[in-house]
């Protein structure tokens, strides 16, 4: 049965407002290496069989974080890599959320193909079929990471729940946050999704007049 953790990146400067993708060269700010140490540390007591990391800059330091004091060597898989957005990616959240597009991905994100990008479906299908590529070549009893992105994230977990990519949009998947699944033959278990160590600080929205999931994960 291995059992995987997915840690979202920490906080970046562009988290929230900026849709990032795969722009390169983007690091965790203090705020995100604060965060990403913290969730380190929850982790230590853990033994892991492996850390993986899109190759994105922002995933890459935070897998880092978790590999301090573990004999093992950071793992890439572009598989993990964020949503290709296209035409999209660098553009301002307020601004996308003006574009008739944004209101297809908040309520019907399988049938979306992002200009100059991919699909979600195709993300999830990346996503899933990678995780499944590593709990082989891991074995049953593998416990590893992986660190990823926010949509990718919220994709494993709605295919583990059985959920329509539709339905994705519903779960939130916070900065450093820890999202465990367990997969066994008949059926994956989802034993903790965005879970961040406890507080309440983000128990209330920011903005409480706004229902959309921003793309990317938000902050």
């Amino acid at each position: 049965m291995p059992t995987v953790l997915l840690i979202r990146h920490g906080l970046t400067a562009q988290t929230g407002p900026v849709l990032t993708g795969w722009t390169p060269g983007v690091p965790l700010d203090a705020r995100g290496l604060a965060q990403v140490e913290r969730t380190a540390a929850r982790l230590a007591p853990l033994k892991l069989d492996a850390v993986v990391s899109s190759p994105l800059q922002r995933c890459e330091e935070t897998a880092r974080a978790v590999l301090k004091g573990r004999a093992l060597g950071l793992e890439t898989d572009e598989a993990f890599g964020e949503v290709r957005y296209g035409d999209w990616t660098g553009r301002k959240l307020a601004e996308l959320a003006k574009e008739p597009l944004w209101k297809v991905v908040q309520a019907h994100p399988s049938a979306v193909t992002f200009p100059g990008g991919e699909s979600l479906a195709a993300a999830q299908h990346r996503a899933v079929q990678a995780v499944r590529a590593w709990n082989d070549k891991l074995g049953p009893d593998a416990v590893y990471a992986v660190c990823s992105h926010g949509d990718i994230i919220k994709a494993l977990a709605a295919d583990a729940l059985g959920l329509h990519l539709d339905q994705f949009q519903r779960i939130q998947v916070d900065p450093a946050s820890v999202t465990v699944i367990r997969y066994t033959e008949l059926r994956p278990f989802l034993v903790r999704l965005n879970d961040t160590g406890g507080g309440v600080e983000g128990l209330v929205p920011p903005n409480p007049g706004s229902g959309d999931a921003a793309v990317g994960g938000g902050a």
